[in-house]
């Protein structure tokens, strides 16, 4: 028998893995969120750029913007599309006519990282060739799943992996009209999606969430001036795991336990400075990584004048525009900011609209230390006051971001409009434990 739209949506819905992100273009690609588990973790991306899973408890509303940079960025694991034509080599089309300019669905099939297109062969409104007409994704697509097999699509060719009740690879053979190779090991297409684990972020203990740090990683780590808004949970962690020669990418790299602003008496703030003294750092990216005191220096300023860490100065506004263009897809940028200083050196520069401008690159990181006021099971993020300052910033582009939080809840209990970093920007969760004190006594 040919595949109904319905099993051919139920067949795709196997492919979406629970706390990945998908997109679901249009047409038949719609239908599989139907056959989704609401509880998996799978969030879909939808064309009003709201991120949510299939029953839309514990959805975010991405900015216009955002969005764009979220899709750029590569947080898009999977892009669903409906084609017209498919080749043999993965190029898609998926309109009768030719637009100017890539549509939506084809901004979508270039940056996910994986592109499956649906095909419905036997009806005739869908076919595969050995050339599109006009591709709007191009040597992009992966894997075939149409209404009498499914193709996987390999640099030697096409390669046919399941066929649909009642059908033989001969019958396939000649409805399709291109050759392809048979996979030793096909078997007859599922119409049921099986039973899967659900994508758990949330860990036991910051302990748990930092032990696979290497050594050499790139660390973003958060903090403004004062104690608010700084993992202290997860920093006391890493310096118990022993991580070392890492790159720390900071605002200040440690100044609140040495100018102990909002600090309670005879308490010190625990901050980065702690990685600091324990020689774990190799090397900060800071804006701000010296006290205001020079009679309270911090220890990373002692460090630099021993010549134990190399500092990479950046002015803050630059610092925030490097991450946020490290999240969101954008390599490079040019700014007016450090034009003819220090902060020039050794950086291309040209002048645009009579400034002169310095190309700065985007900062990614293998992992980011961050805090929040609270989270769901998603890893959706909403801050208190301050603390937002460079959590948010810091969150996307880092390959696994960490983060504590004070309060971690079920799906459906932040509203849509109060979330500030999106589920897929975060990777793990640990509570900050009720009894934990950001403070050490200064004789500690």
């Amino acid at each position: 028998m040919t595949a109904t739209p319905s099993q051919i949506a139920s067949r795709t819905a196997a492919e979406l893995l629970p706390g990945q992100t998908a997109y679901l273009g249009p047409g038949l690609p719609r239908l599989i969120a139907d056959h989704l588990a609401p509880g998996e973790g799978v969030l879909l991306l939808d064309d009003e750029n709201l991120l949510a899973p299939p029953s839309r408890a514990g959805a975010c509303i991405l900015e216009q913007s955002d969005a764009a940079g979220f899709v750029r960025g590569g947080y898009l694991d999977v892009a669903v599309l409906q084609a017209r034509q498919v080749s043999i080599s993965g190029d898609l089309s998926e309109s009768t006519t030719v637009v100017p300019g890539p549509t939506r669905s084809a901004e979508m099939g270039l940056h996910a990282r994986r592109v499956v297109a649906v095909v419905e062969l036997d009806s005739g409104t869908g076919t595969i060739v050995e050339r599109c007409e006009s591709a709007a994704v191009r040597r992009r697509v992966d894997t075939i799943i149409s209404d009498v097999g499914v193709f996987a699509v390999t640099p030697e060719g096409l390669a046919l992996s399941e066929v649909a009740p009642g059908w033989t690879s001969d019958g396939i053979r000649r409805l399709v009209g291109v050759d392809f190779a048979i996979r030793p090991d096909v078997r007859e297409m599922e119409f049921s999606v099986p039973a899967r684990e659900p994508h758990n972020k949330v860990f036991s203990s910051a302990a748990d969430a930092v032990a696979d740090i290497p050594d050499g990683s790139t660390v973003r780590i958060d903090g403004f001036g004062g104690p608010g808004g700084m993992a202290q949970y997860l920093m006391l962690a890493l310096r118990d795991h022993g991580a070392k020669q890492l790159t720390m990418v900071s605002n200040t790299a440690g100044i609140a336990g040495a100018v102990n602003f909002g600090t309670p008496p005879g308490m010190r703030t625990i901050d980065h400075s702690i990685l600091v003294v324990n020689g774990q750092i190799k090397k900060a990216i800071a804006s701000f990584p010296v006290s205001p005191s020079p009679s309270r220096p911090t220890a990373f300023e002692l460090a630099y004048r021993n010549g134990d860490v190399e500092l990479e100065l950046v002015p803050q506004g630059t610092l925030a525009e490097r991450l946020r263009a490290g999240g969101f897809g954008l390599f490079a940028f040019y700014t007016p900011t450090g034009a003819g200083t220090l902060i020039a050196e050794g950086k291309p520069s040209k002048v645009i609209d009579g400034r002169e401008q310095i190309l700065e690159r985007a900062i990614t990181a293998d992992f980011a230390l961050l805090r929040a006021l609270k989270a769901d099971t998603l890893g959706n993020l909403v801050y208190r006051g301050t603390s937002r300052n460079f959590n948010s910033v810091m969150a996307p582009a880092a390959r696994t971001t960490i983060v504590e939080v004070d309060e971690i809840v079920e799906p459906g209990q932040i509203p849509p409009d109060a979330v500030v970093t999106p589920g897929p920007f975060t990777q793990r969760l640990v509570q900050r434990p009720a009894d934990f004190s950001a403070y050490q006594p200064l004789e500690g």
